[in-house]
C-alpha cells in the first residue's frame, strides 16, 4: 500500500506547527515498561480524540486529520542509548497536542480531554498545557486580582492578612460577627468562612450571618479607618451557586468563597463570567489533594491549582507552604507561586493566600520566596492567641511589619512590647517556648 508523507505524518507535529494551527498542547509523565513508546504515545493521543482500542468504520481519515491529536514530543529520562545499565523503567515525558475544535472554551471538556480517561491508565500524570494566546484571549480569567484586591482594599503594597472563622463550624452569626468584629480590629483584611461551613443552613443562615458580619465591617472600618473583605462561602448545589452569590452581594457581601474543586472549576468560571457578580471570589483548595498528590499520577498542582483555576477566574486562592501543618514541598510551594502570578497576557495575577498553619514565626519565609503581593492565611494564629482574636491579628500584622522592614522578628517584638505592643511577643513566647526563655535570660 503507496503511504505519501501526509498521511505518515498526519499524527505528528512539531510544537510551534501545531499551536499555530489552532491546538492546545499537554505534556505528561509515564513510568511504564515499553518497547515502543510511540506507540504508547499515540494510544494517548488516540484515546482522547477519535480513537478507542480497536480501528472501527467511523474512524476515517478526514475525521482523524480534523479531530486527531498530535503526538509533538517525546523524552525519555534518562535519554537512554546503547549504554543503558540500569533495569529500570524509564520515566517518559510525551506532549499531545489536542485540537480546539473538539473542546471550545469548556473546561469540562478541556479537562476530559486532556486526561479524561488516561487519568486511570497507570503511572501517567498530567505536568503541564500550553495554550495558544489565540485561546486564553478567550477567557477573561480574574476580575480581580492582585491590583484589583489591593485597590478595593486600599492596600497598596504590604501582604494582606486574612483569617477564618473559627472553630470551622458550629458558630452562631452572632458568635460569628464577635470574631469578625475582634478579628477586623486588630488589622484583618480578609475574613472568610471556613471551607467546611455551609452556604445555608438552619444554624447559620446566609441571610443573617452576611449581615451581622458586614455590619461589623462597617463598625471596625469607622474605628480603624480599614476595610475588611468578608468571603462568604456559597458552596453548595450547582443550581443554587449563583442564587446564593447575588444574594449575599444584594445583602451587602463584599467578597465571595466557593469550594472550586468540589463544585468544579467550571463552576468557578461561570461565577467570574457574571457581571452582576462584581466582588472578589476566593476560590477554595478544598479537595484538590485527592487529585495533585501523586508522583506518578494526578495533575501537576501549579498546573491544577494555580494556571486552571487563575484561567477560570479565582481572584484568590488558599494554597500551602513548606512550614505548615500540611506542609508542602518548596519546588511545588515555588512553582505554584509563579503559575499563580507571572505576566500571562491578558489573565490577571491570581493572589497566593498562603495557608495551613501560616504563624507569625513563618512570615519572613513566605515573603523572602514570593515577594509582598501574597496573602498570609492565618486561622489558629489569630484566634489562638491568648488574649484573644483582636491581639493575635495584631501579632501578625506586627510579624508582617517586621518582615517587610527587614527587622529579626524577636527584636521587633521587642521593641514592640518596649512601646506597650506585646501582641507580637506573647504569641511568639506561646508559638517557641526557647523564644521566651531566651527572652527571660536577657531580662
Amino acid at each position: 500500500m503507496i503511504r505519501k508523507l501526509e498521511d505518515v505524518n498526519m499524527s505528528h507535529a512539531f510544537p510551534e506547527v501545531a499551536f499555530d494551527e489552532d491546538y492546545i498542547i499537554a505534556t505528561y509523565q509515564a513510568r511504564v515498561k515499553t518497547g515502543n513508546v510511540e506507540r504508547l504515545a499515540m494510544a494517548l493521543a488516540d484515546e482522547q480524540t477519535t480513537g478507542t482500542w480497536i480501528k472501527v468504520s467511523h474512524e476515517t481519515a478526514d475525521k482523524k486529520k480534523k479531530f486527531g491529536a498530535k503526538v509533538v514530543s517525546i523524552y525519555e529520562v534518562p535519554d537512554t542509548g546503547n549504554d543503558v545499565v540500569e533495569d529500570l523503567p524509564p520515566i517518559y515525558i510525551i506532549q499531545v497536542a489536542f485540537p480546539i475544535r473538539n473542546i471550545g472554551t469548556s473546561i469540562p471538556m478541556m479537562l476530559s480531554t486532556v486526561f479524561g480517561n488516561i487519568s486511570a491508565s497507570g503511572m501517567v500524570k498530567w505536568i503541564d498545557v500550553a495554550f495558544p494566546r489565540k485561546y486564553v484571549e478567550k477567557f477573561q480569567g480574574p476580575k480581580f486580582g492582585v491590583e484589583g484586591m489591593r485597590e478595593v482594599l486600599g492596600v497598596p503594597d504590604r501582604p494582606l492578612l486574612n483569617a477564618m472563622i473559627k472553630p470551622n463550624i458550629g458558630w452562631t452569626p452572632d458568635e460569628g460577627a464577635e470574631l469578625f468584629y475582634e478579628a477586623a480590629c486588630g488589622g484583618v483584611d480578609i475574613i472568610k468562612d471556613d471551607e467546611l461551613m455551609p452556604a445555608n443552613e438552619d444554624f447559620c443562615p446566609l441571610e443573617e450571618r452576611v449581615k451581622k458580619f458586614m455590619a461589623m465591617e462597617k463598625r471596625a472600618f469607622e474605628e480603624t479607618g480599614e476595610h475588611t473583605l468578608y468571603a462568604v462561602n456559597i458552596t453548595d448545589s450547582i443550581d443554587k451557586l449563583k442564587d446564593n452569590a447575588k444574594r449575599a452581594i444584594d445583602l451587602g457581601a463584599n467578597c465571595i468563597m466557593v469550594n472550586a474543586y468540589t463544585a468544579g472549576q467550571a463552576a468557578l468560571k461561570m461565577l467570574a463570567d457574571d457581571p452582576e457578580i462584581n466582588v472578589p471570589i476566593l476560590a477554595h483548595s478544598d479537595y484538590v489533594g485527592a487529585t495533585v498528590a501523586g508522583t506518578y499520577v494526578g495533575v501537576n498542582p501549579a498546573l491544577l491549582m494555580g494556571k486552571i483555576t487563575r484561567l477560570c477566574g479565582g481572584d484568590f486562592e488558599i494554597n500551602g507552604h513548606p512550614w505548615g501543618k500540611f506542609p508542602i514541598p518548596y519546588k511545588m510551594f515555588a512553582r505554584s507561586f509563579r503559575a499563580f502570578t507571572q505576566p500571562w497576557w491578558n489573565i490577571k495575577p491570581m493572589m497566593y493566600a498562603v495557608s495551613g498553619g501560616t504563624t507569625q514565626l513563618i512570615v519572613k519565609n513566605a515573603i523572602d520566596v514570593c515577594g509582598t503581593d501574597i496573602i498570609l492565611a492565618a486561622g489558629g494564629a489569630v484566634h489562638g492567641h491568648p488574649e484573644g482574636s483582636r491581639a493575635g491579628a495584631k501579632s501578625m500584622r506586627q510579624a508582617i511589619d517586621a518582615a517587610v522592614k527587614g527587622i529579626d522578628l524577636v527584636q521587633y517584638a521587642k521593641e514592640q512590647a518596649a512601646e506597650g505592643h506585646d501582641e507580637l511577643l506573647k504569641m511568639a513566647q506561646m508559638l517557641n517556648p526557647d523564644i521566651k526563655k531566651n527572652f527571660d535570660l536577657m531580662e
